[in-house]
C-alpha cells in the first residue's frame, strides 16, 4: 500500500510537471485493434491515463496506478518467440578482409536482470501506439537487447510509445501523449517488480525515446527511493540527453545516481549521444534543451549551468578506447544508411573489431561521444554515417556502435554488484 501511495504521488507530480511544460493541444489516439492479450493491457493503461490526464488540468488530481500481471511482454524469460533470446552467432569481419564466426550464448542462470525500453519505431497512426507486437519492435529488440542475454535475464515491455507520426508533428509532442507512453512503462515496471524481480539487481537499458522514458522512471521511482535504488546495478541511457551540472557527475536529472566512473562501479548511469563531428547548434542531442525528450522541461535536481552527460562505454574512467560494434545482419541499411554495403553472412550479427574508437568531448556548449574511424582506406568494412542529417549525428547506431563494450560493462558490473 505504501508503494502504491508513493507511485500515485510521483505520477501526480509528473503529470503536473508535464502540464506546465505542455505547449500543444492533446490529440486523441487512433490505435489499431490490439490482440486479445494486448487489449486487456491497453484498457488498463487507458484507465490509468484517464485519471492521469485529469492531473493535467487539475493539480489536485493524481494518477492512481495499479499493479497487475497483464503487461504485454515483448521479451520475457521463457516466453515463446522471444526476440531477446536465440542465436547470437556473429560473423566477424576483420580489416584485412578475412572472416570467422564467433559463437555466443544466453546465460543459463544470470544473477541480474535487464529492463529494456525500445526506441521510437512505431509506424502506427495516431500519437500513441497500441500494444500489438509489430515487426519493428521485434527487430529492434533483437538488434539492441538480445546480446545482453549473455549477462542478464532480459525483460522488455510493450508500451504505448509516441509514434513516429506524433514526434514528426509540427506542433510537437503533447503532454497527454507523453504521459500515456510513460504510464505504460511505469505500469510494466511495477508489474516486473511485483511478479518477477525477487530482489535481483537491475540494469535499465533504453535508447532514444526508451531512454527518455527511463530517465523519468528512474527519477520518480528509483532515485528518490533508497530501497529500489539498492536494486540498481546500472542504467544505460543512450541517446536520451541525461543532464548534469557542468563539470559534475551527479545532479541535474538525478540527485543520487551518478555517472559511472569505472567498470566496477554500480548504482550509476552510462549515458552518451554519438557523433562523428561537433554537433551543430540545432542538434537534437548533445546539447541541453535541444533534444526530443518529452520530459526535458521538467525541473532537474540542480540549478545553474547544465551539460549533457557523457560516459564512454569502452572507458568509463575517461580517455580513448577501441569500440566493439555489433550490428544485425538483417536491416543493416537502417542503421548504416542507404549506402550500407551488402554483407554476405549467415549469422544474425556481424562485428567489425578495431574499426572505431571513442572518447567524450565537451566543446562549444555541447557534450558528446566522438566516434572516429581508426583504419585507413584499405579497410572496406561497413562504415557508419549520419542517416537523418547532422542534427541527429550517429543516433541510429548509439547502441550498436558500442554493443560489445556495453555487454562487457554489464558483465563487470554484475560481478561487482552486491545488492
Amino acid at each position: 500500500m505504501q508503494l502504491m501511495r508513493k507511485a500515485t504521488v510521483r505520477l501526480g507530480l509528473l503529470a503536473i510537471a508535464l502540464a506546465a511544460a505542455a505547449c500543444g493541444t492533446p490529440t486523441p489516439t487512433s490505435p489499431r485493434t490490439p490482440t486479445p492479450t494486448a487489449a486487456s493491457t491497453a484498457a488498463s493503461t487507458a484507465a490509468s491515463t484517464q485519471k492521469a490526464t485529469a492531473s493535467l488540468s487539475s493539480p489536485t488530481a493524481t494518477a492512481s496506478p495499479s499493479v497487475g500481471s497483464d503487461t504485454v511482454w515483448l521479451c520475457r524469460p521463457g516466453m515463446a518467440n522471444n526476440p531477446c533470446s536465440g542465436n547470437l552467432d556473429t560473423t566477424v569481419l576483420e580489416a584485412d578482409g578475412s572472416t570467422h564466426v564467433e559463437s555466443a550464448h544466453a546465460a543459463t542462470d544470470p544473477p541480474i536482470d535487464c529492463f529494456y525500453v525500445y526506441p521510437t519505431v512505431s509506424h502506427q497512426p495516431g500519437p500513441n501506439a497500441d500494444l500489438t507486437v509489430d515487426p519493428e519492435e521485434r527487430a529492434v529488440a533483437t538488434a539492441q537487447a538480445a546480446r545482453f542475454s549473455q549477462v542478464c535475464r532480459v525483460f522488455a515491455p510493450m508500451y504505448p510509445q509516441l509514434t513516429l507520426a506524433e514526434i514528426a508533428k509540427p506542433n510537437g509532442i503533447t503532454a497527454t501523449s507523453a504521459l500515456t507512453a510513460y504510464l505504460g512503462v511505469n505500469s510494466a515496471f511495477r508489474d516486473y517488480l511485483a511478479h518477477y524481480n525477487g530482489g535481483r539487481g537491475i540494469v535499465f537499458i533504453g535508447h532514444s525515446q526508451g531512454a527518455s522514458m527511463l530517465i523519468a522512471l528512474l527519477k520518480y521511482e528509483v532515485d528518490s527511493d533508497p530501497a529500489t535504488r539498492k536494486l540498481l546495478v546500472s542504467a544505460l541511457l543512450l541517446g536520451g540527453n541525461v543532464t548534469v551540472p557542468v563539470g559534475a557527475k551527479v545532479g541535474g536529472d538525478f540527485e543520487n545516481i551518478p555517472a559511472c566512473g569505472s567498470t566496477g562501479q554500480t548504482g550509476c548511469v552510462v549515458a552518451y549521444s554519438s557523433f562523428d563531428r561537433t554537433p551543430p547548434a540545432d542538434a537534437y542531442f548533445g546539447r541541453v534543451g535541444t533534444g526530443l525528450n518529452p520530459f526535458g522541461a521538467i525541473g532537474s535536481a540542480a540549478s545553474g549551468p547544465m551539460q549533457i552527460m557523457c560516459v564512454n562505454p569502452a572507458a568509463p574512467g575517461g580517455g580513448t578506447s577501441a569500440l566493439a560494434p555489433y550490428f544485425p545482419t538483417q536491416g543493416l541499411s537502417t542503421l548504416l544508411g542507404a549506402s550500407a554495403p551488402s554483407v554476405s553472412a549467415s549469422t544474425p550479427f556481424i562485428a567489425v573489431p578495431g574499426e572505431y574508437s571513442a572518447h567524450c568531448v565537451s566543446s562549444g556548449g555541447a557534450t558528446w561521444l566522438q566516434i572516429d574511424r581508426t583504419t585507413g582506406s584499405a579497410d572496406h568494412r561497413p562504415t557508419v554515417s549520419t542517416v537523418s542529417g547532422p542534427k541527429w549525428g550517429l543516433h541510429t547506431v548509439d547502441v550498436n556502435i558500442a554493443l560489445g563494450n556495453l555487454v562487457d560493462l554489464v558483465r563487470s558490473e554484475s560481478i561487482a554488484y552486491s545488492g
